[in-house]
């Protein structure tokens, strides 16, 4: 258990960021979620919007710490791959 006031006031910070963190990663994972299941029914149209809209999501969460860039990156890719591949 935390004992000096500093290390007190850490605690409430970390515990603050973790939900904060939480909530982003959970709505990122929805904007991914919905490209996947716009795939999943095979509607490009729906696919690519889907995309167009998880793609910023995505990013913010990289300037955020929230995930890795490369691991972004990777994301993006493999999913823009599979919209591509919907002709």
């Amino acid at each position: 258990m935390a004992n000096t006031p500093q290390a007190k006031k850490r605690a409430r910070q970390n515990e603050t960021r973790f939900q904060i963190n939480k909530a982003r990663r959970s709505r990122i994972r929805t904007f991914l979620r919905r490209v996947e299941e716009a795939i999943a029914s095979g509607d490009k149209d729906a696919a690519t919007t889907a995309l167009r809209a998880a793609q910023p999501e995505l990013m913010r969460g990289v300037t955020k710490g929230v995930f890795h860039k490369n691991t972004a990156a990777r994301k993006m890719s493999r999913l823009a791959s599979r919209v591509k591949a919907l002709a």
